[in-house]
């Protein structure tokens, strides 16, 4: 699948990296002009190895000491993990609990994958409103305008773990428990996508260590979920186990709110995330 976008993603995807760009324009003037020492900042930038460690190693995790790396990456890393959670608690649910088969049992999971084409619908939707606010805003990045998917996803998102736990009865219609996991797939991908987005616009100048701080944690939830999962489910069934994330998600919903309305002011004040309110 990775190597299926790959290749779409060179074959349809123009290079947008300004450095980049820059680059090529440069080695385009010197063939057309003949001055061969015209050159691009990014040609004669040499990076070191304690650059690069600074950079991919030091940098990601002092992010994570700051309230908006810290609490973006943190929602964005447990809906993750809930995710991996499901190969678990789908089995359970669907196979152990209403008798299905081994086949027909994992279907479900069409439901998360139909919530999710709709949290890209989502995010698409709200694209237009993100370039309104790009555009009168200088055409500089306005992270706040990434965070509508989020915060309507963040509601979905918990309704969705409520739900697939108390329709989970076999005397329920197995109906309403697939609307639960369309409810989490489009709060998954409507979350996870917008933090993502956010994080790259909050701290432009360490865009890539950002990134690797949400990947770090995002892969400890993935990997450390599926580990709790058969046993919470098999001790507290199926109901109690979701509503117990449930309960756990809801002290997240406000995250994306908070910073809808104070991200500028707090962006303001953090030594990475300045630049994304003050331009240099």
């Amino acid at each position: 699948m990775m190597i299926l976008f790959l290749i779409l993603d060179i074959i349809f995807v123009d290079e947008s990296y300004p450095a980049i760009l820059l680059v090529k324009k440069a080695r385009r003037l010197r063939y057309e002009t003949g001055n061969w020492s015209l050159h691009a900042p990014h040609e004669e930038w040499d990076v070191s190895f304690a650059e690069m460690v600074n950079k991919y190693l030091v940098v990601p995790f002092q992010l994570l000491g700051t309230p908006i790396c810290f609490l973006v990456a943190m929602y964005a890393s447990f809906v993750y993990g809930i995710l991996y959670l499901s190969l678990s608690s789908f089995p359970i649910a669907f196979i152990e609990v209403r008798g299905w088969s081994q086949v027909v049992g994992h279907l479900p999971f069409l439901g998360l994958l139909v919530g999710v084409i709709l949290g890209a619908g989502a995010n698409l939707f709200n694209q237009k409103f993100y370039l309104k606010k790009f555009r009168t805003n200088d055409r500089r990045p306005v992270p706040e305008a990434r965070l509508p998917p989020m915060m309507v996803g963040s509601v979905f998102f918990s309704a969705g773990l409520f739900i697939f736990g108390w329709t989970s009865p076999p005397h329920i219609p197995w109906v309403a428990q697939v609307i639960g996991t369309v409810s989490m797939g489009f709060g998954f991908f409507t979350v996870f996508q917008a933090a993502l987005n956010y994080l790259i616009d909050t701290f432009p100048t360490v865009s890539a260590s950002a990134v690797g701080a949400n990947t770090f944690l995002r892969s400890c939830f993935a990997g450390a979920f599926p580990l709790f999962a058969r046993v919470m489910y098999s001790k507290l069934g199926v109901p109690w186990a979701s509503s117990l994330l449930g309960f756990v998600s809801l002290p997240l919903i406000p995250i994306p709110y908070l910073f809808y309305f104070y991200g500028k002011r707090i962006r303001a004040r953090g030594k990475w995330s300045r630049p994304s309110v003050y331009p240099p």
